[in-house]
């Protein structure tokens, strides 16, 4: 199967063929990666693509999977309202 058609990260449409170039040009964890590329950072905040990034790294690297450190996931710091986002809206606080 052609790694261009297998995607890794569902929410930013990050294929199999883009992390192992992320891999070739020395970024080699999961965060740098997330960091770089924005895997891991959609609605499923790494759930989905979190553990198959971990995978290519271990494999790229010959290391145990589990010797890999998965990325951080850090919560949105307050709710805003997704019409605040539409509309451009740049204090959120006036409209919670």
């Amino acid at each position: 199967m052609d790694e261009n058609s297998i995607i890794i990260c569902r929410c930013s449409d990050i294929t199999l063929k883009e992390i192992k170039e992320l891999l070739n040009e020395g970024y080699l964890t999961v965060e740098e990666i997330k960091r770089i590329s924005r895997a891991g950072m959609g609605p499923c905040q790494g759930k989905t693509c979190g553990g198959l990034i971990q995978r290519e790294i271990s494999k790229f690297t010959n290391e145990k999977m589990e010797n890999v450190k998965v990325s951080n996931t850090r919560p949105p710091a307050k709710a805003i309202k997704l019409e605040d986002i539409a509309n451009g809206v740049e204090n959120h606080e006036e409209n919670c």
